[in-house]
């Protein structure tokens, strides 16, 4: 067999009598296996499953040889599902052309790939719809009104003034004169839009969507592509009221806001229904998820049919689906994964593969203005959203270079976009090609950008002391406890009983502690996370939740009890389980604290047996631990005896002090406890024995002033006890340790200690919680029989 047979087309499948139909040819859907008469090696993709299967194999075999390098540099794998593109597109393997033929005369080879990437691009578009915060998107201010309107309105002008530029040189063989004045609009008013889905899945993967510059960058994109959509619809109508017909541009028009009726007074309240149909806690039932996609997979063949972008319509029955659960979170449970992982890189992959990069450099000459024209867009868009960022929103200088960045990102929607425009033959295939170049370019170098000059961790730099060891005297306490589970509840309460003590006469001047409740939830069907006050204007519903409802009148009876020296505020954050350490960080900017109590993850029955760890929470902890803009406390609470949940009982206090700054600082919240008459507080301090030179330590210095300044405080008080220990090695820590837990309640510890202190050879090898430290893991040991909490303290650290 000649090269040129072995690359020919296979033939198609032989066809009964019952297969021909009114002159139309039904293809099989799948070969008969090993019972097929092969005449060539390739027959058997003239079957439609196989042909299909082919190609989904040979798009994700290239997506992960391009991520396997890309991603070793932060690239995104969008950039890896373009280049599959690239790869098998006409420039190398050229998949399309293989496949074009396979099926028969009358069925192109690809219309099985097609349908697939057209529902992938449909169901993801929806799925961004639904995940977007409504809220942050209606809560537009001035600037992101100021900041859209420019960046679009500029951009159009300055593009449009230059849509008439030398169409006299315009070769009539790459297009006629009169559909190119068209190309250069369709280039101008795609390069001025703002796509809310594709900003809203940037923001989703630089993990900004709970950040202010996060949240000014979706309200931005809303205002831009709700006046996108206008400009889009309008230019839409005009083209298709001169080159088509007065009467087909007057139906689409009125089918397009029929359906946008249909959706704000039908969808909309049907899926508000559905919401409150459903019994808290329970999962939505399963008819409501399948009927919500095909009305949307409906809206969107409606759309298409009126000429309009075929994902308008999912976009905006997404947009009408509430966020969150029931139902948002339901539906991102249930699609989310086969979407994003299998049909959307299959979607990417196949509008990428109808690019010709050779084409596009034979017709250089001819497109050359339009990537001038792309060019001069890029430039004046980013300087029409970086100067109102500047000059009239007041923004910091790489703020306002952020937001001028992300405005000009371009993402699957407007490859979607330039893909309609091909085919209605908008675009020439060589433009076509500089677009999702561009495209390209764009995905993968814009989000690198972003990410250098984006840093969450510089808000959180620490150039105020916010710990408990430099309060002033008299200060107030400021404490965020942090709750995500319901069994959180009585150990933070209980932790913070011992802090609050009735006010005595002689002590009237003495500060308050003030603390907040923060509730975490993790987020689920929502991509903008979202911090809830609750007072007298939380609404009702939200009050309902049993979750919130738990916390809110545990703490209020706390706060009764201790209404002369404690205050209460609470929270709930919805959040992402990667973004909470962020949420955690802000709130507590916002009220300066001085402390973040978080538990520590580790589950204990009510006899004080392990039960499980919770990887997600102490991923929080551990991140936290990293950024947190003041001191921080991880709780592993055990459980106090019965005997000793009386009101009257004495909770037994202990603080093992080795020596450093964390252990400082745990001194000082001890002896905020010490105030408690309740409190039986015991100083352990564990000492080497070797010999020091303290003069040259200062360390050693600063801890000998600490201790003395205890000693000093409660030297008359009969509740204070101060011992030394002398512990050599960490076998005879660790014993010493487990000895003194058995006498205590509650141990405190710092979660580091200064290098000159002891000796843990040995123990560091064995560590099983990392972030509670040596003497903390010690403490939270599943082996320990004692029931004994500890609380590990870590003071604020010093970022650079």
């Amino acid at each position: 067999m000649t090269d040129s047979q072995a690359l020919a087309p296979a033939p198609s499948p032989p066809h009964s009598k019952a297969e021909i139909c009114y002159g139309a040819t039904f293809y099989n859907i799948s070969s008969y296996g090993i019972m097929e008469k092969y005449e060539t090696p390739t027959v058997i993709f003239g079957y439609a499953l196989p042909l299909l299967e082919l190609q989904i194999i040979l798009i994700f075999v290239s997506i992960v040889l391009s991520h396997m390098f890309l991603r070793r540099i932060g690239i995104p794998q969008f950039v890896s599902n373009m280049l599959a593109g690239f790869i098998l597109g006409p420039q190398l393997i050229d998949l399309l052309e293989y496949s074009s033929d396979r099926l028969s005369l009358d069925v192109p080879g690809n219309v099985a790939l097609e349908g697939v990437a057209r529902l992938g691009l449909v169901m993801f578009t929806f799925l961004m719809g639904v995940k977007t915060n409504k809220r942050a998107v209606y809560k537009i201010g001035k600037r992101p009104i100021t900041i859209a309107v420019s960046s679009l309105l500029v951009t159009m002008i300055s593009g449009l003034a230059f849509r008439n530029f030398r169409l006299d040189k315009v070769d009539p063989l790459y297009m006629p004169l009169r559909l190119a004045p068209t190309e250069r609009s369709v280039i101008v008013s795609a390069q001025a839009v703002t796509l809310l889905p594709v900003i809203t899945h940037l923001i989703y993967e630089l993990k900004m969507s709970n950040s202010e510059l996060g949240r000014i960058a979706i309200s931005t994109a809303a205002v831009s592509d709700f006046l996108g959509l206008i400009t889009l619809v309008c230019i839409s109508y005009v083209g298709t009221y001169r080159y088509a017909s007065p009467r087909i541009a007057n139906r689409d028009l009125v089918a397009l806001i029929i359906l946008v009726l249909v959706i704000i007074f039908i969808v909309k309240p049907m899926a508000q229904r559905i919401v409150d149909m459903t019994p808290e806690g329970k999962p939505v039932r399963k008819v409501y998820l399948y009927v919500t996609i095909l009305t949307a997979i409906f809206a969107s063949i409606y759309t298409s049919v009126f000429n309009q972008m075929y994902v308008l319509g999912a976009l905006l029955v997404g947009l009408a689906i509430p966020d969150g659960p029931p139902l948002g979170s339901a539906l991102e449970a249930r699609f989310e994964s086969l979407i994003t992982n299998i049909f959307f890189p299959i979607s990417i992959a196949l509008m990428t593969m109808k690019g010709d990069i050779l084409r596009a450099l034979y017709s250089f000459d001819d497109i050359s203005f339009n990537i001038f024209l792309l060019g001069l867009t890029v430039v004046v868009k980013w300087t029409a959203s970086f100067v109102p960022c500047l000059i009239f929103c007041e923004l910091p200088t790489r703020e306002s270079v952020i937001i001028a960045t992300i405005m000009n990102y371009k993402g699957f929607v407007d490859l979607c976009f330039y893909d309609v425009a091909l085919k209605r033959r908008n675009f020439s295939k060589a433009t076509y090609t500089v677009m999702i170049v561009y495209v390209l370019l764009n995905a993968g170098i814009l989000p690198t950008i972003v990410k250098a000059l984006y840093d969450p961790k510089r808000k959180y730099i620490g150039y105020v002391k916010r710990d408990i060891m430099h309060l002033k005297t008299n200060s107030d306490l400021k404490i965020l406890t942090c709750l995500h589970k319901p069994d959180n509840i009585s150990g933070a309460i209980s932790l913070l009983q011992l802090l609050s003590s009735p006010l005595k006469n002689d002590d009237k001047d003495r500060g308050v502690i003030a603390v907040t409740a923060l509730h975490l939830v993790k987020l689920a069907g929502r991509t903008f996370p979202m911090l809830i006050p609750h007072d007298k204007r939380s609404k009702a519903r939200l009050l309902q939740n049993s979750y919130i409802q738990t916390m809110m009148l545990a703490f209020t009876e706390f706060q009764q009890e201790n209404w002369e020296s404690t205050t209460v505020s609470s929270y709930t954050a919805y959040s992402h389980e990667d973004l909470m350490d962020q949420d955690i960080c802000n709130l507590a900017l916002d009220h300066l604290t001085s402390m973040i109590i978080v538990p520590s993850g580790r589950k204990w029955s009510p006899d004080g047996v392990y039960e499980s760890d919770d990887f997600m929470i102490r991923q929080v902890n551990d991140s936290l631990l990293n950024r947190a803009p003041c001191s921080i406390g991880v709780l592993n609470y055990r459980g106090y005896n019965k005997s000793k949940k009386r009101k009257n009982s004495t909770i037994n206090v202990g603080v093992i002090f080795i020596g450093g700054k964390d252990d400082r600082e745990a001194l000082s919240l001890a002896k905020w406890m010490g105030q408690n008459s309740r409190v039986c507080l015991t100083v352990i301090r564990f000492l080497s024995g070797k010999e020091l030179d303290k003069s040259k330590n200062w360390d050693y210095l600063v801890d000998d002033e600490v201790l003395n300044d205890l000693k000093a405080t409660y030297s008359l008080a009969n509740n204070f006890n101060y011992t030394e220990k002398i512990v050599n090695g960490g076998p005879a820590v660790a014993t010493t340790v487990r000895l003194v837990a058995g006498d205590n309640d509650l141990m405190i510890v710092g979660r580091d200690h200064e290098e000159y202190s002891l000796d843990f050879t040995g123990l560091a090898q064995w560590i099983e919680l990392p972030e509670l430290g040596v003497i903390g893991d010690l403490l939270a040991s599943k082996d320990l029989k004692t029931r004994v909490s500890v609380l590990v303290v870590q003071q604020q650290q010093q970022h650079e």
